[in-house]
């Protein structure tokens, strides 16, 4: 079976961070959510159930921020920093076979973030790192290679704000043996480093390993604008997972605002071409379970 078999769409999880911090784990850490990958897996395993109970399909692993450079200067050696890169791929498995009495299919999606989420600046949300594509894709590639040998259903190279590493990210792919899906953080037409969406979807029309492309950790409004932009350049199945829109306060470190992610959005993106609905940062089980429904 193959991740886009079958007509329906695919729903996929929230925040996975979202849902941990809402269990009382404070994140503020360079390894983020990673970093229960060693102090509470239990948690982390949690955390997937509900959003699989909510009926996603797709779950999303805690391995978005880790990286051997991440683990390093957390005092955690190579040898203990792989095994906790394959243990995300597994906690997430855990949580799928805990329910796999009921028969429903369930996938892991094992997450890959952009260079800039390992150095914890904010970095994912501009880009533009004054590394070369050679340089980059040398530096995914060996936590890609631990993560391929777990074999999950597909590798989500998400939250790339940079056609750069997005060419980076399709080199380093290459020859592993699992599907990935490619998706950019964007705001408005453009991607964060400020390049034509129809440009950055283009990247992956090349790549047989690439098997969709899409957006997330962008706010809601920006996903049709962006499906639109895909339609004109690619085949390939599109993934939408925004966040819930709400407003992030630098100085007081707080969000703020309504969430404007909702069903009907989410139908909308359906009839725009999406294969894959979710959500990111500050979207719970709760909403998956309204989108699921609603899908």
């Amino acid at each position: 079976m193959t991740l886009f078999d079958g007509l329906a769409p695919l729903v996929s999880d929230g925040g996975l961070a979202t849902e941990l911090e809402a269990r009382g784990h404070d994140l503020g850490d360079v390894l983020w959510s990673a970093r229960l990958l060693l102090d509470a897996p239990d948690e982390i395993v949690t955390a997937h159930r509900a959003f699989y109970e909510a009926g996603a399909v797709i779950a999303t692993t805690a391995s978005y921020q880790a990286s051997f450079p991440g683990f390093a200067e957390r005092g955690i050696d190579r040898n203990t920093a792989a095994a906790l890169l394959r243990r995300s791929v597994e906690l997430a498995r855990r949580a799928r076979d805990q329910l796999s009495d009921d028969g429903r299919r369930r996938l892991v999606a094992a997450s890959v973030g952009p260079y800039g989420a390992a150095l914890a600046d904010g970095s994912e949300y501009r880009g533009r790192y004054g590394l070369t594509v050679a340089q980059l894709r040398d530096w995914h590639r060996p936590r890609l290679e631990v993560l391929a040998e777990t074999s999950p259903d597909v590798l989500a190279l998400e939250t790339v704000p940079d056609v750069d590493e997005a060419e980076a990210l399709a080199e380093a792919v290459s020859g592993l043996g699992v599907p990935a899906w490619l998706t950019y953080t964007v705001e408005g037409d453009r991607t964060r480093a400020g390049q034509p969406l129809a440009e950055a979807f283009a990247v992956a029309e090349s790549s047989p390993d690439i098997v969709a492309v899409g957006v997330n950790c962008c706010t809601p409004g920006d996903i049709s604008p962006a499906l639109a932009h895909a339609r004109e350049v690619t085949t390939k199945p599109l993934v939408v997972y925004p966040n819930s829109g709400e407003n992030w306060d630098t100085v007081r470190r707080a969000w703020w605002g309504p969430s404007r992610y909702s069903p009907e959005l989410a139908r909308r993106w359906v009839a725009e071409g999406a294969r894959v609905v979710g959500g990111c940062c500050r979207v719970r089980p709760a909403d998956i379970a309204r989108v699921a429904e609603a899908l």
